[in-house]
């Protein structure tokens, strides 16, 4: 069993009390309710899975962007703006 650890966040007593109306709300302790909350917003940061990864790929790959050697492009950008 994994041990437990205390989590102390300061807030304005009004962030506190909105809170503590939402829980309640919830029928849920404040703890509970913010263990919740950081979970969900845990999950919506969670970092890509490799499908979505190799989705990506495919997609920056076929979109026709000019690629080649970096100095090349750079070069060009360079030429089209006038600064060579």
């Amino acid at each position: 069993m994994s041990m437990s650890t205390r989590l102390q966040i300061v807030m304005k007593e009004e962030e506190i009390e909105r809170i503590r109306r939402c829980a309640e709300r919830e029928r849920l302790t404040v703890s509970e309710w913010a263990r919740r909350a950081l979970r969900r917003a845990q999950r919506r940061q969670a970092a890509p899975t490799p499908v979505q990864k190799m989705k990506a790929l495919d997609r920056a790959l076929n979109c026709g962007h000019a690629t080649g050697d970096i100095e090349e492009i750079l070069a060009s950008i360079e030429q089209g703006r006038g600064l060579r």
